[in-house]
């Protein structure tokens, strides 16, 4: 089911109006503190991601050479095809992808990981690709397959939807089943609550307005929080202020392991993990090739 969003219904601490015609006229009206948005359309983007009345949407004629552009769709979809060539992967016995398959999937270097490509530690293990073992979660999480006697096999849906005719709709499944079901802090050691993940399309929102120019990750960190501040308590560690963990939790799973691990976005001077607020994040052509701003 969703990511856990009910201790952040109440996000708003602004005066509310109390009749009908001004509280219309406050849910339409444009707020600097949203970013821009109206408080109802930050509503949809938050509980109606992408849905009718939502102010982005995925646009129109996506095509198979935007959809090539995209690593972690990419991944998934030669996963899936590596099952349906060997009908089955039999999986280790703790569960975990065999080293064979990774190997192979790494090859295509969809997304590198540092570790691997600076020569620190070799491939050896699923837990080494951050990314191909969340591509296998969230296919089992979108349907497309199912565990069966230590393997792993395609579902009816998953057989159906590899057909050319379906590869939009696929990516659309793993897009949506990677922002709502799959659960961002899996992956990292911060906290469990879904800070990055809950509104993510509220980040997306900020980088279609601001991501062409070179923007610091704490730039936007900072006005997702104005929306989401009640996250911010739950950062306690003593190493850094609270603003500071946020905004390592929050740059890390939306840029890092979500934005960048769709084509979105990169940072466009070398990361430093030390000094993650003053990294710089950029807005890709897929961006807008994706998305549109109603």
């Amino acid at each position: 089911g969703n990511v856990g969003s009910n201790n952040f219904e109440n996000q708003t601490d602004m005066e509310l109006p109390n009749n009908e015609e001004s509280i219309n006229l406050y849910n339409n009206t444009s707020q600097e503190k949203l970013s821009g948005l109206s408080p109802s359309q930050t509503f949809e983007i938050i509980h109606n991601p992408l849905g009718e009345k939502s102010p982005i949407k995925f646009r129109d004629g996506i095509n198979n050479e935007t959809l090539n552009k995209i690593p972690f769709f990419k991944i998934t979809e030669e996963f899936l095809k590596i099952i349906q060539r060997d009908k089955f992967i039999k999986l280790t016995p703790l569960g975990a992808l065999p080293k064979k398959i990774m190997v192979e999937l790494y090859a295509y270097k969809f997304i590198p990981e540092d570790f691997i490509e600076s020569g620190i530690t070799k491939l050896w293990k699923e837990d080494d690709s951050i990314s191909i073992k969340s591509a296998k979660i969230v296919c089992e999480l979108a349907k497309l397959t199912k565990k069966v006697n230590g393997k792993i096999l395609l579902t009816k849906n998953g057989e159906k939807f590899l057909k050319e005719e379906s590869r939009l709709f696929l990516f659309k499944q793993i897009y949506l089943t990677f922002t709502e079901s799959f659960n961002w802090s899996f992956n990292d050691g911060f906290v469990e609550e879904p800070v990055g993940q809950y509104g993510s399309l509220f980040s997306i929102y900020l980088l279609l307005k601001y991501g062409e120019s070179e923007k610091k990750t704490l730039f936007y960190s900072e006005k997702y929080l104005s929306v989401f501040f009640n996250f911010l308590p739950l950062f306690v560690d003593d190493y850094a202020t609270p603003e500071e963990q946020f905004n390592n939790c929050y740059s890390v799973r939306t840029f890092e392991r979500f934005t960048n691990w769709f084509g979105l976005t990169y940072f466009s001077e070398p990361k430093n993990n030390y000094d993650n607020k003053n990294n710089k994040i950029k807005s890709t052509e897929l961006l807008t090739k994706l998305f549109i701003m109603e």
